[in-house]
């Protein structure tokens, strides 16, 4: 079979202060903490996986809590944005929740032809919330603080922010498989999937914009779902074939991954499906305990202590 993109697997962004990023997307946006374990590169950083029910690929928002990093610029070569979908008649409910908890937002927004909420997160994030009027979802989480009939679905799509729109837009419909479906002012507006794993991708050319920089309030790369190891393989050979600079595979425990930098600079991730995030907790534990792969658990005393404390909204993380 040729290679093939299923969707969006994950975003992954970096806050600053673990407690106020697990209170603003476990708490407030009722998504479900499936995964705390470390940023494998620097284990003594967290990586929180947040998600639905099971943390389905596409339903994923990661972070890397930097408490003392230094802020980031954005600007070109960035993901400026990230979109959850959320039922259509829904929005009402989402900005009396925001404004309750003291958050500002700009909309509702007609975006092609979907309404839009936009704010920023703590760390300075923006984040939309879009009309969805499919309504899929692979399995909301029952216990979330906001009610399943207006929880968030999954990510609906994302925006790229580059120095010049061409060569990304190529790479999306040329190479991975996207589809251009209009445009909206400065967004031209991408989609791969189907159904409950349509994703958009909005590419805004920036020419006049200087360079972002990684840091707290950035989002750090965007991963793409395939379906297995020899989707993956054969993901990788395509990219270096048509001269991307692509990684070996690396093995992220619930996912395998290969990394390359599209033409405006942000890195893409290609991520398998599994094997999930149940192989090491049982699902009514997802999240609840600080999970190691097993060359770092020789370090676990170390790594632990070096971590700050956190609560979620119902209970106390466990080692």
């Amino acid at each position: 079979m040729p290679p093939h993109i299923l969707g969006l697997h994950h975003v992954t962004a970096i806050v600053g202060d673990p407690q106020e990023n697990v209170d603003f997307y476990a708490g407030l946006l009722g998504l479900r903490l499936v995964k705390t374990t470390v940023n494998f590169d620097d284990p003594h950083t967290y990586h929180f996986y947040f998600g639905d029910e099971l943390g389905h690929p596409g339903t994923l928002i990661t972070f890397f809590p930097w408490p003392t990093g230094r802020r980031g610029a954005r600007g070109a070569g960035q993901v400026s944005a990230f979109a959850f979908a959320v039922p259509a008649t829904s929005l009402g409910y989402w900005q009396a929740r925001l404004a309750a908890a003291g958050v500002r937002y700009g909309g509702p927004e007609t975006r092609f032809g979907r309404p839009t909420l936009s704010f920023y997160d703590p760390a300075g994030l923006l984040v939309e919330l879009v009309a969805d009027q499919d309504d899929l979802a692979p399995a909301v989480w029952a216990d979330s603080p906001v009610p399943i009939e207006h929880a968030i679905r999954r990510i609906a799509g994302i925006t790229l922010t580059v120095p010049q729109p061409g060569p990304t837009a190529a790479l999306l419909t040329e190479t991975l498989g996207f589809r251009h479906v209009g445009s909206a002012g400065s967004h031209e507006r991408y989609e791969v999937g189907e159904g409950a794993a349509r994703t958009a991708v909005d590419v805004v050319g920036r020419p006049d914009v200087p360079r972002g920089r990684f840091g707290v309030g950035t989002v750090h790369h965007v991963a793409w779902r395939v379906a297995d190891d020899a989707q993956e393989l054969a993901w990788r050979q395509t990219l270096i074939e048509r001269g991307y600079e692509v990684t070996p595979v690396r093995d992220r425990s619930y996912f395998r991954s290969i990394y390359f930098n599209e033409p405006g600079g942000v890195i893409f991730e290609l991520a398998t499906d599994g094997p999930g995030f149940a192989i090491d907790e049982v699902a009514d534990e997802l999240g609840t305990h600080l999970m190691l792969p097993g060359w770092l658990e020789p370090r676990r005393a170390e790594i632990a202590a070096a971590l700050p404390l956190f609560r979620l909204p119902t209970e106390e993380i466990r080692d």
